[in-house]
């Protein structure tokens, strides 16, 4: 009776030494896939990352260049809608010249 005693007691023994290194393992390995998940996350986020400043420098780009050519389109316009003849536009630039110095040019005001 007392080896049977014996027995059960190492059985139980050794059941709970088991259980304990299969609760180690599981830590070990919910450890380990936690690390491999924050892994995954950090790099999905630098991928995303880097795909939007992709996309944010194509469209910097684009916008860039659809002002240069609204800037183009405005300027035509405006080179083909003013038309100075000489004398009006020797006033402007007296005019100009006269308000940057102060008056104190030698030619008079256009009447």
């Amino acid at each position: 009776m007392r080896e049977v005693i014996q027995k059960v007691i190492a059985t139980e023994s050794e059941a709970k030494q088991l259980a304990q290194a299969a609760r180690a393992e599981a830590e070990r390995l919910l450890t380990q896939a936690r690390g491999q998940a924050r892994e995954l996350t950090e790099q999905a986020g630098r991928e995303a990352k880097l795909e939007a400043e992709k996309i944010l420098a194509a469209a910097a780009a684009e916008a860039a260049r659809e002002k240069a050519e609204r800037l183009a389109h405005a300027a035509a316009e405006v080179e083909t809608s003013i038309c100075l003849d000489e004398t009006t536009a020797r006033q402007a630039v007296a005019g100009a010249l006269r308000c940057v110095c102060g008056g104190s040019l030698n030619t008079p005001p256009p009447p």
